[in-house]
């Protein structure tokens, strides 16, 4: 009896030295720091430190509530995420689909390197091969598609209007790669025999598809919601700042709160109302991530996260 918990307690053991570095990672770069959200709610003073910096309570708060921008960049940020969420898990989702439909494994490699592609490049990449399609005198739409049609060029970097549509094709795209083969996995671990039932019965491609291959993959779709519905209101900064080349122009329709506080950090230097709106973010999502649980909680006990 002894013997066998020696040897439990060595694996156990073992498995805990495995674990400690990232455990450590963590601790230092996530826990550690947490004791700079105190600057959320003080003004700063660098020859006094943080801690010695004076106690202002929720007046850094005032800075992201109080100007007349307020509610267009909560819009923007809560509106463009809930898109790019739909867009990620529907054409994500089909993808994958389609994807495992692939036989030909050479050819089902490179599709998937293919669509991760776009993943791995910077934010700064993507911005330049966005303002190639969309430069007003040498860029590929213009020159390539509306000069041939007859069609006037198009300021893209001027008119606002645009930017709903361009901004979620440009995040569908450098992220299809990602949740693609997250939900590719998921599929490849469904059981080849219901498909090949259906495929007896008569079933279509398109109803092997909403009737086994969609409920399925319902767990993973939930969790990957939530885990994005904790991020809505902390927006992707290089998408929204650095695709539209910080045009003044559209700002309207392409600010957001993390761009915004990254502006007026430029402009007041007081990183007291950065932390404040980082911390907002933080704590909404954190509300968001809760509620959404709780509410698939109550609709379908098996789907929910915790």
């Amino acid at each position: 009896m002894k013997s066998k918990k020696s040897v439990k307690r060595k694996r156990q053991l073992v498995f805990s030295l495995m674990a400690l570095p990232a455990v450590l990672y963590i601790f230092i770069n996530n826990y550690i720091p947490m004791a700079g959200l105190s600057i959320a709610f003080k003004d700063i003073n660098y020859s006094r430190g943080i801690f010695g910096s004076d106690w202002i309570g929720l007046k850094n708060f005032k800075f992201l509530f109080s100007t007349s921008d307020a509610w267009v960049i909560t819009r923007n940020t809560i509106v463009y995420n809930l898109i790019f969420i739909f867009t990620n898990v529907v054409i994500a989702v089909i993808v994958a689909y389609l994807l495992s439909r692939v036989r030909n494994k050479l050819a089902s490699r490179f599709y998937q390197s293919t669509l991760l592609l776009p993943h791995l490049f910077s934010m700064v990449v993507i911005a330049f091969m966005a303002f190639g399609f969309l430069s007003g005198d040498k860029g590929f739409i213009n020159n390539y598609i509306l000069g041939p049609l007859g069609l006037n060029d198009i300021a893209f970097y001027s008119e606002g209007k645009y930017w709903y549509i361009i901004l979620p094709i440009v995040s569908a795209w450098k992220n299809l790669g990602y949740y693609c083969i997250i939900y590719y996995a998921t599929i490849l671990g469904i059981d080849d025999t219901l498909y090949e039932s259906a495929a007896l019965e008569g079933a279509t491609g398109f109803q092997m598809f909403t009737k086994i291959t969609v409920p399925l993959l319902k767990p993973t779709i939930i969790t990957m919601t939530i885990l994005q519905l904790g991020k809505i209101f902390n927006s992707d900064f290089g998408l929204f700042y650095q695709v539209p080349m910080n045009s003044s122009a559209i700002l309207p329709q392409t600010n957001v709160i993390s761009t915004y506080v990254y502006r007026a950090l430029l402009e007041t230097g007081d990183i007291g109302m950065s932390s404040a709106a980082c911390l907002y973010q933080a704590v909404a999502g954190f509300c968001l991530v809760m509620l959404s649980n709780l509410v698939i909680r109550k609709a379908s006990p098996d789907d929910a996260m915790f």
